[in-house]
């Protein structure tokens, strides 16, 4: 394999037991009914959780196997969920300086990296705010500005518009389209709106294997699985 993100993760002696690679740039979207491993994968590339076998590499830097364990604040790779997790005693600017500054950037230069991201997020003039002061749908814009100021190899993504209302869901899928551009990502979501909007690839995961995988439209047009098919049945009908 070669690509910038090159994993094989085996956990829990191979209950999950998955082989991707990822191109620079490259978006790939992971589905799969509960309890398929989905969230374990990433934490497994994040660095969360150990690897019983396999290995975690980034341009070809091997981070993790079944010996070894790159801590995950030494990875370069950021990881956005469902909850923002922003620092509460910081404004909203302050956590994106934060992220840039912590990947090297001087004090001045994460400042103006966070003036930058505020009107890119859609969130012009408040970045003053504190997380309290926030919609949950803002919060999750911050939270993404800063997770890639702080300029990660690779940028994980665990179903991070579950918790938002339809239209704010739809709202930040835009935005986070715009703003991956360029940017490795690794996508889990238990919805098709969010792997049609961002994603190159989709990897369908079933009981810790991978049932299918290749281009969306691809898997979509041919499901090899009971859950592929239920997946392809919920796109919406062409509008005639």
């Amino acid at each position: 394999m070669s690509g910038v993100l090159e994993a094989h993760v085996v956990v829990d002696h191979a209950d999950l037991d998955v082989l991707l690679n990822l191109a620079a740039g490259e978006v790939l979207a992971v589905m799969g009914p509960s309890g398929a491993g989905k969230t374990t994968l990433l934490d497994a590339v994040a660095g969360l959780t150990r690897l019983d076998g396999g290995h975690v590499s980034i341009d070809g830097s091997r981070l993790a196997d079944a010996r070894q364990h790159t801590p995950p604040s030494r990875r370069a790779i950021g990881l956005l969920g469902q909850d923002a997790l922003l620092f509460p005693h910081m404004s909203a600017a302050g956590n994106i300086a934060f992220a840039a500054q912590s990947a090297g950037s001087s004090r001045d230069e994460a400042r103006a990296t966070a003036e930058e991201w505020m009107p890119r997020i859609g969130l012009p003039g408040l970045g003053d705010r504190r997380p309290d002061r926030l919609s949950g749908g803002q919060r999750q814009r911050v939270a993404l500005a800063r997770a890639l100021a702080a300029r990660p190899r690779v940028l994980l993504l665990d179903e991070p518009f579950s918790s938002l209302d339809v239209q704010a869901a739809a709202q930040l899928r835009n935005v986070v389209r715009d703003q991956l551009q360029g940017t490795t990502t690794l996508v889990v979501s238990h919805t098709l709106a969010d792997a049609e909007a961002l994603a190159d690839r989709l990897l369908i995961l079933e009981a810790g294997r991978i049932a299918q995988h290749g281009p969306l439209a691809e898997v979509l047009s041919a499901p090899a699985s009971d859950f592929t098919a239920a997946v392809a049945a919920s796109r919406p009908s062409p509008q005639n």
